[in-house]
């Protein structure tokens, strides 16, 4: 117990300093991105100072795997360089000993980062994605109150009014027009009032109008339909925003149940980032390694190159996966059983068990 507490109150020390480091790195540059948004009118204040907060969530299931395996890095290395680890092996501690106090404390953070990434991560992309839709629509009725002609929210409609009540959230004098090139047929509204629709990702977006004409023209014959309305809703497509919906704000049960490549390379990203926390953890003991007066340098290169091409070859693998190009299994399991071989032969070196 007492090589356990030495050892993560080591580990702890520069874990809690990078991390915040780095958390503190991010917010600065999430904040400066969203409140330049706030101050072009697109978000309120409240509203990117909430988005910072769930982008922050969803980024700390990279940043603390990343922010441990440099904390064990630099606590062992000065174990080694202090001379502490000289001692505590002319004490009788084995290495083994060593990887399992590390192994703990690892299993503590991959715990934390399992719940950040399977639960954490899909509440704050729906949190987000809905914060981002009602701040897309308000910005969108102060955009289009110009008098110009529009796409209306990115679907084929175009859509011109000639006033806004912004309180009511409702255009004055609307005209909608969409031309149906397979059908040959074209849909043109006029009405005295429209509600332009909230994008709510995974619904499809609806516009009401009221009090107006709905025009169907036929462009090939001369069977034209006009309707007399009070109350008119338009369903407009919202594909893309559905399926970005979809696959990274769905709850993890429900990743599980799907057979679509993207949703199970969604899945496996989030229920191996622990693999990931715990693998890098123990690898970074054998790295950390120095003989007295040898340079560090070498392994610390060596433990970058590691760890970037860990992430690197887990993006290539997730990117096939999402793609249709690799299958489910081995999948991402496949990238970390490799991984888990890596750090069985660097315990098994001659170099990495000289003490």
């Amino acid at each position: 117990m007492i090589i356990d507490r030495h050892i993560t109150l080591e580990i702890l020390r520069p874990f809690a300093l990078g991390l915040g480091l780095l958390v503190l790195v991010f917010v600065g540059f999430s904040a400066a991105r969203q409140l330049s948004a706030a101050a072009a009118g697109q978000l309120e204040m409240l509203t990117a100072f909430e988005l910072v907060g769930l982008n922050t969530l969803v980024t700390l299931e990279i940043l603390m795997p990343s922010a441990f395996f440099f904390s064990v890095l630099a606590a062992i290395g000065r174990l080694y360089r202090d001379s502490e680890m000289s001692a505590l092996y002319a004490a009788g501690v084995s290495r083994a000993r060593i990887l399992e106090a590390v192994l703990k404390l690892a299993l503590v953070v991959a715990l934390i980062t399992g719940v950040i990434s399977v639960l954490g991560r899909p509440w704050a992309f729906r949190t987000s994605y809905a914060l981002e839709s009602q701040a897309a629509a308000k910005f969108d009725l102060k955009k289009m109150a110009t008098g110009e002609f529009v796409n209306m929210s990115g679907s084929d409609y175009i859509f011109i009014a000639s006033d806004l009540d912004l309180a009511r959230g409702q255009h004055k004098g609307v005209f909608l027009q969409k031309t149906y090139e397979k059908a040959q047929r074209s849909e043109i509204i006029v009405a005295q009032a429209a509600e332009l629709p909230v994008l709510n990702p995974g619904h499809a977006m609806e516009a009401k109008f009221f009090n107006g004409y709905n025009y169907l023209l036929d462009l090939q014959n001369s069977q034209d339909v006009t309707l007399k309305f009070n109350n008119l809703i338009v369903r407009l497509d919202n594909q893309e925003a559905q399926e970005q919906y979809r696959r990274k704000a769905e709850t993890t049960l429900n990743l599980a149940q799907s057979d679509h490549p993207k949703d199970i390379a969604e899945f496996q990203w989030r229920i191996t980032t622990p693999v990931a926390t715990v693998l890098l953890a123990l690898m970074a003991v054998p790295l950390a390694r120095s003989a007295p007066r040898e340079s560090r340098t070498r392994n610390m290169l060596i433990a970058v190159a590691i760890y970037i091409g860990l992430f690197t070859m887990t993006s290539v693998v997730r990117t096939g996966i999402e793609q249709g190009r690799l299958g489910e299994l081995p999948g991402l399991w496949g990238a970390y059983l490799l991984e888990a071989v890596l750090l069985v032969v660097m315990v098994s070196q001659p170099w990495m068990r000289r003490r």
